[in-house]
């Protein structure tokens, strides 16, 4: 059985989260996404690893380039997993918004 990485522990590094916003435009080369960093190429190439351990990022191809793309599918636990918390904050939201626009018609 291959152990996977775990997802949360790959998006909680800021250089991964940056790579993957970069990954949601299009498809990139090692090279190409590490031009937008300050660190070496050998250390962004360990992001990338780590991100394609996890399934966030997947890599294809094309002649003798690899390029690295968004996995949509592999955002889906972490999707999953906040999907509450967005409820539940959009709720409280809308009932703070409702309250608020009520006093505003007591104050007219």
């Amino acid at each position: 059985m291959k152990l996977r990485r775990d997802v949360f522990q790959a998006i909680a590094d800021p250089t991964r989260r940056a790579i993957i916003t970069l990954l949601t435009v299009n498809a990139m080369t090692p090279s190409a996404i590490a031009e937008n960093f300050d660190s070496s190429r050998q250390t962004i190439s360990k992001h990338i690893q780590i991100l394609t351990e996890c399934e966030i990022v997947a890599q294809e191809q094309k002649g003798r380039e690899i390029y690295y793309r968004l996995n949509p599918e592999g955002m889906k636990e972490i999707a999953e997993f906040i999907e509450p918390f967005r409820k539940f904050w959009d709720d409280r939201f809308n009932k703070l918004e409702t309250i608020m626009k009520q006093q505003q018609t007591k104050n007219e």
